[in-house]
């Protein structure tokens, strides 16, 4: 990332380059969830595929909304946004979804798993721009809202009467997935 020759009114050049630093990782995490979503709306299979195909494309709409309203902010600080996937694979800090063609079940168990470290990374970095500038820290509010309720529509299809998730205790994704495809 190159360093900005200014920023906001308000902030030093230093405050909104490190803003601009966390956004960017924000920034591929939001890309990679759009196109993981993506993926998965073309490749969830079984009884309950319609449900969950034309779920997942509403989830990538607001995904690809917050995708842009963060690279905009990262400019408006002054920085360069950088989109290229060969970035984001280079930089992040999770390995690529695992799952191709699978069941409801099966995707919405890893889905509950990339959700969670979503939310996350996205909350840690709501508190590390907290007491720097509120309109960042705003923005990422509001992304959080709609990621969690995004996260309850896939956990409400994992959830049973007794308020048990079918993926709950899984240590990856992929066993996530194994457990959750183990309950029809």
């Amino acid at each position: 990332m190159s360093t900005p020759k200014f920023t906001i009114p308000g902030l030093t050049d230093a405050e909104g380059e490190k803003l601009a630093g966390i956004l960017q990782e924000r920034l591929h995490a939001l890309n990679d969830l759009a196109l993981t979503l993506k993926h998965v709306h073309w490749n969830v299979v079984g009884p309950h595929f319609i449900a969950v195909h034309e779920m997942i494309d509403p989830h990538v709409v607001e995904v690809r909304d917050a995708v842009d309203e963060t690279a905009e902010r990262i400019a408006t600080l002054g920085t360069a946004p950088n989109g290229l996937t060969g970035d984001l694979v280079k930089t992040r800090t999770w390995d690529d979804y695992s799952l191709g063609r699978a069941t409801t079940n099966e995707h919405l168990g890893a889905l509950d798993k990339v959700y969670q470290g979503v939310i996350a990374d996205h909350r840690k970095a709501q508190e590390a721009v907290a007491d720097l500038d509120a309109v960042t820290e705003d923005m990422l509010i509001a992304q959080l809202r709609a990621l969690e309720l995004f996260h309850w529509f896939v956990r409400a299809h994992l959830e049973n009467t007794g308020g048990e998730l079918s993926s709950a205790g899984a240590g990856s994704e992929q066993a996530a997935a194994d457990q959750a495809g183990a309950v029809s």
